[in-house]
């Protein structure tokens, strides 16, 4: 920049004052990022033991796009939440998360894809604060991720290609009736013919339910509204 204004200055000399003034070209460091655990998942043995999360995408009928986190325990297959918004952040991933601890109690696993929501700060203080152990899959294969990925091709084919969305709360409420009939009514052959919420209530009488769970949890995250609407 000094020889484009016709000055000539020694490059030991330009080094020293360089020093001198204490300048310095701010390096950007990469982000901070969750890291998790790649070691082989344990198989779930119970409702708890295990659940999957990942973001399904879709639009309104004028073509704005908005995102849904969907919440799965691999042991029951059982829908735990199912949260619509056209924005989802770490921030709200971690609170939606303590939203459905609330109710189901805590998970000894999660396992998630590498997103940067389920990879950010947000989520390696929540992890840090919880205890939840948290596996990632390797980057490119969806299949380690199989039971929400399966779950995720059902909601599409079933719901999400199938209406017209006018705005995020009709959204909200299409996805609550249609959880509630994945869970509730549609038995599962890999269950022997009982349904998700069968699943776990008959693990519940084996086993006691969690210590921090509720007694009969409810639909969370936008989906508690009344079925008859």
């Amino acid at each position: 920049m000094l020889e484009r204004e016709g000055v000539s200055m020694n490059h030991k000399k330009l080094r020293r004052l360089y020093r001198e003034e204490g300048l310095a070209v701010k390096r950007r460091r990469g982000r901070k990022r969750a890291t998790g655990t790649r070691e082989p998942m344990p198989v779930p043995s119970g409702p708890g033991e295990r659940w999957s999360l990942d973001f399904l995408a879709d639009s309104f009928g004028d073509g704005r796009r908005f995102r849904i986190l969907a919440v799965i325990d691999d042991h029951t297959r059982e829908n735990l939440a199912l949260i619509a918004d056209t924005s989802l952040s770490g921030e709200r991933v971690a609170r939606e998360l303590d939203a459905v601890i609330r109710l189901y109690g805590k998970p000894k696993t999660i396992v998630s894809d590498n997103g940067t929501e389920l990879t950010s700060r947000a989520i390696l203080r929540w992890q840090g604060e919880t205890g939840v152990g948290w596996h990632y899959i390797a980057p490119g294969k969806p299949q380690q991720n199989g039971f929400v990925e399966s779950f995720n091709g059902r909601l599409r084919d079933e719901c999400l290609n199938e209406e017209i969305f006018d705005s995020l709360g009709h959204a909200r409420r299409v996805l609550a009736l249609w959880r509630h009939d994945y869970n509730n009514v549609r038995p599962h052959t890999s269950l022997g013919g009982l349904t998700p919420a069968e699943a776990r209530r008959a693990a519940r009488l084996r086993d006691g339910p969690p210590p921090a769970a509720l007694a009969s949890p409810q639909p969370i995250g936008y989906q508690a509204v009344e079925l008859s609407k």
